[in-house]
């Protein structure tokens, strides 16, 4: 049963893909360009919870695909269903990421780090590759990366995390350079937003977890998807290039 329960707004005529978007952030994200008019592809790992998604946020103007985002398979056919259902992909939204492992680097398994970039960093480049040349190379677009604030300082105990997300930070200027002035591509890098995937971060000490943020509070979805609605907008028209920190504040507490 869709959320909305007002009248919607008219199609914008503008399409999305989304990556990791059953829940959570990416899901935000979507709810917020499905309530402007957009039509939207969201993509997850688990099918089931990608249909509750889709018959969520509305199946009239959203599709699911389900998949890994690192299987480049999974990409193409990602990409085909959203062009075969809309006809374009005006946006796209990385959002699809890991974090398997706690501890520090001296003693991590390769093997898991290679995973962490796989999923974080590679399959955004893979969807980056594949919208542009289905569609935005041609006719335009936006971007957007999720980064993280782990990836903009040292990040104790998730460092094969942080090292992603600064990648993913990276890979958004080569991108914003490269792409332009046809497509726009921004990063957005969150501190601790309430979701399943980082509950292991705030679970059963939400209080104590929340104090260290100015904003008195942890993130919800909700916050991270009006920030990717507003990069994926006209009115982010010239900006590119960019990371914008949704943080509550967390990063003004630096110290001396």
């Amino acid at each position: 049963m869709t959320e909305q329960h007002s009248a919607r707004p008219a199609p914008s005529g503008k399409t999305a893909l989304i990556t990791g978007a059953s829940r959570g952030i990416g899901y935000g994200i979507a709810q917020a360009l499905v309530a402007r008019g957009d039509r939207v592809c969201i993509t997850g790992r688990n099918e089931d919870a990608l249909e509750e998604a889709v018959d969520r946020l509305g199946a009239d103007r959203v599709i699911g695909v389900a998949g890994k985002a690192h299987d480049e398979a999974h990409q193409a056919v990602a990409v085909q269903r959203a062009m075969e259902e809309f006809g374009r992909v005006d946006y796209l939204v990385n959002n699809a990421g890991t974090n398997p492992v706690f501890g520090p680097l001296a003693d991590l398994d390769l093997n898991v780090v290679r995973k962490v970039y796989e999923t974080n960093v590679i399959s955004a480049l893979g969807f980056a590759q594949r919208t542009w040349h289905a569609w935005q190379k041609e006719n335009g677009g936006a971007i957007v990366n999720i980064a993280s604030v782990a990836g903009l300082n040292a990040s104790p105990f998730v460092a094969a995390y942080g090292m992603s997300k600064a990648a993913m930070v990276n890979l958004s200027l080569q991108l914003a350079h490269e792409f332009a002035p046809v497509v726009r591509v921004n990063a957005i890098a969150p501190a601790v937003v309430k979701t399943k995937f980082a509950a292991a971060l705030f679970e059963n000490r939400e209080e104590e977890a929340a104090a260290a943020y100015p904003m008195a509070r942890l993130g919800v979805p909700e916050d991270i998807g009006g920030a990717a609605a507003f990069l994926l907008s006209d009115g982010a028209g010239w900006i590119t290039g960019q990371t914008l920190v949704v943080d509550g504040g967390l990063c003004l507490n630096a110290g001396v």
